[in-house]
């Protein structure tokens, strides 16, 4: 049976930065939130974090927002954290679950989510980041663990166990739920869904997708297929000569 934008329960977040398409991607009522992260803003030419984020919260002002902070140095970072919380009421702030020398940022996080801050723990690849992540955050502040299923996938790198665990974990932790993060394509989506995922962050070209979700059957698509490369072939003027050849 196939499967429609209506048939998904899992919750739909655009990964970006850019603020017009973030408003853009907001008018859509499926849209539950927003991710963004440094390699982002700075792809979207962001300079002055704070007012970049507050302008982007008034902008949107009911949805959820991630933003990460970039320090690498923890007492730094504990500060970062605490400013970007103040950023708007639906801001979550996602904080890398190491520092760059493998520093465990995890006793951070429980003081953090113990002192009501909202947080969005990144970063996460293996299962045992999986369980020590989701008992830092245990009994806090609403927050997300994101598995980075998309990259593992991009190794060969089976993310399956890790994002069971997540969700098994997060389903016995009323305050965490799971984003499948690192979105590649639209299947990813129906996976996360069928995997009982809170949350998939996706970019905005895979999530437009989604409408068309149940409107073609496999053999319509094999029709439309073949229609395509006729109709390129037509108009690069593909020509073969076939005098004095058998065809075969």
């Amino acid at each position: 049976m196939s499967l429609s934008l209506a048939d998904l329960n899992v919750k739909l977040f655009t990964d970006g930065a850019d603020k017009a398409q973030i408003v853009e991607m907001a008018k859509q009522p499926h849209i539950a939130g927003f991710t963004t992260n440094p390699s982002l803003l700075r792809k979207a030419g962001v300079t002055d974090y704070e007012a970049y984020a507050r302008d982007l919260v008034a902008a949107v002002p009911d949805r959820h927002i991630s933003f990460e902070v970039f320090s690498d140095d923890l007492p730094e970072i504990r500060a970062q954290a605490r400013v970007i919380a103040t950023w708007g009421e639906h801001v979550h702030v996602k904080l890398p679950i190491t520092t760059t020398k493998n520093e465990s940022l995890l006793p951070l996080v429980r003081e953090l989510v113990n002192d009501g801050v909202k947080v969005n723990l990144t970063a996460v690849f293996s299962e045992r980041q999986v369980e020590e992540g989701v008992a830092a955050l245990a009994g806090g502040a609403p927050s997300i663990i994101s598995v980075f299923a998309g990259r593992l996938a991009d190794l060969g790198i089976d993310y399956v166990p890790a994002v069971e665990k997540a969700v098994k974990l997060s389903r016995a932790t009323p305050n965490v739920e799971v984003i499948w993060a690192s979105t590649r394509e639209v299947w990813n989506v129906i996976e996360a869904d069928r995997m009982g995922v809170h949350i998939i962050t996706a970019p905005a070209d895979v999530l437009k997708k989604l409408p068309a979700l149940g409107s073609k059957t496999a053999d319509e698509l094999s029709l439309d297929a073949v229609k395509a490369f006729r109709t390129d072939a037509l108009a690069a003027g593909l020509t073969l000569d076939l005098n004095g050849r058998d065809a075969a």
